[in-house]
C-alpha cells in the first residue's frame, strides 16, 4: 500500500513500513518550482505529481481544498487511485470540493472517505489512514500496538 498525502505528520512510522510507505510532495523544491511557474498553490502540483507517480496510490487531503480539485481533475482524466481520502476543513471552496471529488469518485468508481461540509483537517486526514493500516495491519486491538 502507498500513500500519498498532504503531510506524513500523526501518521504513526512504527507500523507503516510493513503496509507501505506515506509520501508528501509539499514541501519538495521541485514541486514549489512548477507551482511558482504554473502559478499555481503547492498542494495542486503535489497532487498532479503523486497522479504521474503513484497512480495506483491512497491519496489523502486535510487541508487544502484545491488538491481534491486537482484529484477531481486526474480522475476525469483517467486516475484510478485506491482511495481518496478528503478531509480539508475550512470555509473558502471546501464544501465544493468535497462534493466535486465524492461525485467524480462515484462516477468513475474510485472508492472515497470524505468528510461532508465544512470540518476536517490533518489530523482526521491522519486518524483515517492510521486506522486503515491498523486494520491493514491487523493491530485494531490496541494490545497489539503495544498499550497495556
Amino acid at each position: 500500500m502507498r500513500k500519498i498525502c498532504a503531510s506524513r505528520r500523526g501518521l504513526w512510522r512504527q507500523v507503516w513500513p510493513p503496509c507501505g510507505s506515506a509520501l508528501c510532495y509539499m514541501a519538495d523544491p521541485e514541486v514549489a518550482r512548477i507551482a511558482a511557474e504554473t502559478g499555481t498553490t503547492r498542494a495542486v502540483a503535489s497532487m498532479h505529481r503523486a497522479a504521474q507517480e503513484h497512480p495506483g496510490a491512497i491519496l489523502a487531503v486535510g487541508n487544502a481544498p484545491t488538491a481534491l480539485l486537482a484529484i477531481v481533475e486526474e480522475i476525469e482524466a483517467g486516475l484510478r487511485p485506491a482511495l481518496v481520502i478528503a478531509v480539508p476543513v475550512g470555509f473558502v471552496n471546501v464544501v465544493e470540493s468535497k462534493e466535486a471529488l465524492f461525485a467524480a469518485c462515484a462516477a468513475h468508481g474510485v472508492p472515497a472517505i470524505a468528510a461532508m461540509g465544512r470540518k476536517g483537517g490533518s489530523t482526521v486526514a491522519a486518524a483515517v489512514c492510521n486506522a486503515l493500516v491498523y486494520s491493514a495491519a491487523e493491530m485494531l486491538d490496541p494490545a497489539a500496538r503495544g498499550w497495556k
